[in-house]
């Protein structure tokens, strides 16, 4: 007989209970239209994910209650239909608190299941929040046992293991899997691993969209008991899937063509901006051009995730400004058909020179004067911001945030930095993959030196390494822990391995103090990066 397992690829929005339970609604009610049996929605898809600390919250737990209590009743307008909800959850009589998911049809709670294992690395603090649970969930559909799981639980063998002792021959995992590059790999792996190796098909159901610093790519997929993939939805986009089932085996579907990696991290870029402005409300964004590469990449995913029209762009030239930054900045704004206004800074360099001269009088001009006119950058554009509500985006890429290679209250000036987790190298990539969907960025952008412009003939290698060097000392130190030792072994230059690490360890408190931002790699410099400011350990 065949089973209708319809997965639902859902955009949450954290704490927006009344917005989310909407959503699955509708997402039911299309599901029940094409004949589905089981509807199957991500890890906490009614309330967002993570919620955070609005978890330690008893109305919180409360409203939750209310909203599935609600949504219960809603979805008996669709009769047989089997709906898998994300929820948390409190025990009335001993306070625990569990990521849970419940199954809802006809009008009851036809059961719960609560997350077994809670993960407490990298970005994750599920232990901080919930009690992991240790009962199975098993339901019977058309004589086929699903089993329930819930995203980390599958990263184990245990809870798998459970289910299929408990009669799942289908195992239906709700997901709020974060993306970093190539994890989808990981991913396939893992569960051919842990739960088709057991004999179970799989049905993956992950969250799309942005929250904060994390972007979840969707990707959501079915597998068979053999541990070949039989179908996946659409990457980085809301999406519907009604997949039938052959008794416990899917049937099979046409599947959408892999990304290249520079395709992944620059939809992961658009999706990240597109949903921290527009579930914040903020009217549009401006951006402070240089005629440099990182503007220049940044405009180029503001316009593809907001349109033009919510986007300004800003050039605030000083006597250091090259001729060809200006001609650059002006072109590519006029390919994108921004809103864009030049705004000198020289007549306030002079003034803080004035007002300054009695306290530098005999002292030799050096960063200071730099980073006075970096500010005076960042004050215009947060004034421009207060004054007409666009949020600003910031500019600098992973390899600066790492060593320091920029200006607190200046060019860190802002509120969502767009390409945080992004080393220099791969900025240049990402450009050119922007530029092979659509020439937008101009060529001399991506070919001249990059420099800060804040004095004379300055270009960034005077300060540093070549960022192809840079980049991958910081790859091995930040990234990977590997200590000084093993990455000049690896045959770095002793030279440059300890100025690079040493750079990040003084740099620390500098990045305590920078905006949000999209992680794409597997550790970025945020909630996954916790290093003490005040420390001596330098190996």
């Amino acid at each position: 007989m065949t089973v209708k397992v319809a997965i639902v690829q859902m955009n949450s929005t954290v704490g927006d209970l009344a917005g989310n339970s909407a959503k699955i609604v509708q997402w039911a009610s299309r599901a029940a239209a094409a004949g589905a049996d089981i509807v199957l929605t991500p890890e906490l898809s009614l309330v967002g994910y993570p919620p955070e600390d609005l978890l330690l919250r008893n109305a919180f737990y409360a409203k939750t209650r209310e909203t599935l209590a609600a949504l219960v009743a809603e979805l008996a307008q669709f009769p047989g239909l089997h709906v898998v909800v994300g929820h948390p959850s409190m025990d009335a009589a001993t306070g625990a608190r569990h990521n849970s998911a419940s199954v809802l049809a006809d009008g009851r709670v036809l059961g719960s299941y609560h997350k077994h294992e809670l993960p407490n690395t990298t970005v994750f603090d599920e232990k901080r929040y919930f009690s992991p649970g240790e009962a199975p969930c098993v339901f019977t559909v058309k004589g086929v046992g699903f089993g329930v799981n819930i995203c980390e639980d599958t990263w184990f063998m245990r809870a798998p293991a459970l289910a299929k002792a408990a009669g799942a021959e289908v195992l239906l995992v709700p997901n709020g899997s974060p993306f970093h590059m190539n994890k989808q790999h990981l991913r396939y792996e893992t569960m051919r691993q842990n739960v088709c190796a057991q004999g179970m098909s799989l049905v993956y159901a992950n969250l799309v969209g942005g929250q904060d610093e994390l972007i979840f790519d969707g990707d959501s997929f079915v597998m068979d008991a053999g541990g070949a993939l039989c179908a996946q939805l659409r990457h980085f986009e809301e999406d519907l899937l009604v997949v039938d089932f052959d008794g416990a085996r899917p049937l099979a579907h046409a599947l959408p063509e892999p990304l290249a990696l520079e395709a992944q991290v620059y939809q992961a870029l658009v999706l990240g901006v597109r949903d921290y402005i527009g579930k914040n409300g903020f009217p549009g964004v401006l951006i402070g051009m240089s005629g440099g590469v990182d503007s220049a990449l940044t405009l180029a995913i503001a316009v593809d995730a907001l349109g033009a029209d919510k986007v300004r762009a800003v050039m605030m030239p000083s006597r250091y400004t090259a001729d060809i930054s200006w001609i650059d900045s002006r072109e590519m704004v006029a390919r994108l058909g921004v809103r864009y206004d030049e705004i000198p800074i020289g007549a306030c360099v002079d003034a803080f020179g004035a007002t300054l001269a009695a306290e530098f009088a005999g002292l030799k001009e050096d960063a200071t004067e730099e980073n006075i006119q970096a500010r005076i950058r960042g004050t215009l554009l947060m004034a421009l911001s207060n004054k007409h509500g666009s949020i600003v985006l910031t500019t600098g890429n992973k390899s600066e945030m790492a060593v320091g290679y920029c200006t607190l209250y200046g060019d860190m000036a802002g509120g969502f930095a767009v390409i945080k987790d992004i080393a220099k190298t791969l900025v240049y990539r990402l450009c050119d993959y922007r530029n092979g969907v659509g020439d937008v960025i101009p060529q001399r952008i991506l070919t001249r030196g990059p420099s800060a412009e804040l004095r004379e003939n300055q270009l960034d290698q005077d300060s540093l390494p070549p960022y192809e060097v840079l980049d991958a000392i910081m790859r091995m130190y930040m990234e990977e822990n590997h200590s000084v030792a093993e990455i000049i072994e690896a045959g770095y230059p002793a030279a440059d391995v300890t100025r690079v690490t040493r750079l990040i360890k003084i740099n620390e408190y500098k990045r305590r103090q920078s905006p949000v931002g999209i992680r794409v790699t597997h550790r970025g410099f945020g909630r996954d990066w916790r290093y003490p400011i005040t420390s001596r350990f330098f190996e």
